[in-house]
């Protein structure tokens, strides 16, 4: 008996009643049967190390290899998910670039052209390993993405604590004296000053790199938990962080919550549903408003200086880029190029000295690296706000092709943790998008349990 005939109904002619067929999992959903490999999952620690430490390994004199470990274990993860890459992804990725390409090429002058290209192989090279770790992530079950990242937020801790209380220091001082030939960091009097105490390092070239990731793992680990308690456990790993690792960065993980309940937490089987909607808003609003009101009691002198205009670590980071950005939106909307610090420089160090915030007694800074270190303001200067729009529309229409249920809830994660982090075209930028995106697929698919029966 053919196939066919199997199929038809008993008595009915072939061809008159379409065989049932199993119902096509969503891509997203497949993954989770599959799960993660020991290779998989050493591949994705040395990510995270490498976004953790900033490694950086200068090839030529103008050409980087940033965040190396990442970069290697991304290329190694991209190729090894180089079957589940589509032709419409493929194409979406293809499309991405293109804007970029034709932002750096109508720009004001191309006296730097070179460094433009530069940045643009940084950035496509920052954009593959970010995809290829997002591809990763996906296939990994729930239990095993909240393990992996949960486990080296833990470690982040632990490590912190040693340094300050069990004697790490030293050590910890050496490895990082041996790592990292600039960029390292020096002020441990300015953290004595406004914390009390020196900010572990644990191995990071600074303590923002530090609490930085610790924010972001945990974030992740919060998003892919179906624990009943995990709300609870959050809040008190980001107090304990406060404890260990003190810096306004930890505050954010507060702000975090209002994306997360706004366009996550908001949906029941996958679909938005406007009851509750309304109850995890409110839930999240009152979290991202207690940030306003905790940094203000816990870093209460960190945030005395940075009302009077006294802290030149929050102007560089926060303040001068958005006075920046502000103005390279309002007069020049295809804006000064990819990396085109050197070109807008000198108006930018204008704005910032006739800013009522600056202090002409602070440390000038470098135009070319430590102008802009803020890649959500970046975004706006280099690209201006017409490709800046058309980058996030198309980034939007990309994430929508890998089946992220949500795109506006990447872009607001990015978006805050944007203000404690620079490096545009550099690894850790995107990976802040892909793992985000990656926590939504995750988070809405149906449980590793459910999908098992």
């Amino acid at each position: 008996m053919s196939t066919v005939s199997r199929l038809a109904p008993t008595g009915a002619a072939p061809y008159l009643h379409a065989p049932v067929l199993p119902r096509r999992a969503w891509p997203a959903e497949l993954p989770a049967r599959q799960g993660l490999t020991w290779w998989d999952v050493s591949l994705v620690l040395v990510f995270m190390l490498g976004l953790y430490t900033n490694y950086t390994i200068q090839i030529s004199q103008s050409v980087p290899f940033p965040s190396a470990p990442s970069g290697i274990a991304g290329a190694v993860l991209l190729w090894r998910r180089r079957h589940s890459i589509t032709s419409n992804a493929l194409g979406g990725l293809f499309s991405i670039l293109l804007i970029f390409v034709v932002s750096i090429l109508v720009t004001p002058t191309l006296a730097f052209l070179p460094r433009r290209l530069n940045g643009l192989i940084q950035l496509t090279y920052s954009i593959a390993i970010g995809y290829g770790l997002f591809l990763t992530i996906v296939r990994a079950t729930r239990q095993q993405v909240a393990t992996i990242f949960l486990a080296f937020s833990l470690v982040i801790l632990a490590g912190c604590l040693l340094e300050t209380y069990g004697g790490l220091r030293p050590l910890s001082d050496s490895v990082r004296a041996a790592l990292y030939s600039r960029g390292l960091y020096e002020d441990d009097l300015r953290d004595t000053l406004l914390y009390g105490r020196v900010r572990p390092k644990f191995f990071a070239s600074e303590p923002a790199s530090v609490t930085f990731c610790f924010s972001l793992f945990t974030f992740v680990w919060f998003v892919v938990s179906q624990w009943r308690l995990k709300l609870y456990a959050y809040v008190g790993l980001m107090a304990l962080g406060i404890f260990a690792m003190p810096g306004p960065t930890l505050l954010l993980m507060l702000v975090l919550l209002f994306p997360y309940m706004l366009m996550l937490a908001s949906r029941r089987n996958g679909r938005f549903n406007t009851l509750r909607f309304l109850q995890v808003a409110i839930v999240g609003a009152f979290f991202a408003l207690s940030f306003f009101v905790l940094v203000q009691v816990v870093f209460q002198k960190r945030f005395e200086q940075a009302t009077q205009g006294d802290d030149p670590s929050f102007f560089y980071r926060v303040r001068g880029p958005a006075i920046a950005g502000i103005d390279v939106i309002e007069h020049m909307p295809l804006g000064a190029g990819l990396t085109g610090e050197p070109f807008i420089a000198s108006h930018i160090l204008d704005l910032y000295v006739r800013s009522p915030h600056y202090s002409v007694g602070w440390r000038m800074v470098h135009p070319a690296t430590e102008l802009l270190i803020n890649y959500f303001w970046c975004h706006w200067i280099y690209l201006g706000p017409f490709f800046g729009l058309l980058v996030i529309a198309a980034m939007s229409m990309w994430l929508r092709v890998l089946h992220v249920p949500s795109p506006a809830f990447c872009w607001m994660i990015w978006a805050v943790l944007g203000q404690a982090s620079g490096a545009y075209v550099g690894p850790t930028c995107w990976a802040v998008l892909f793992l985000s995106a990656a926590a939504a697929v995750i988070h809405q698919r149906m449980d590793d349990a459910q999908f098992a029966r």
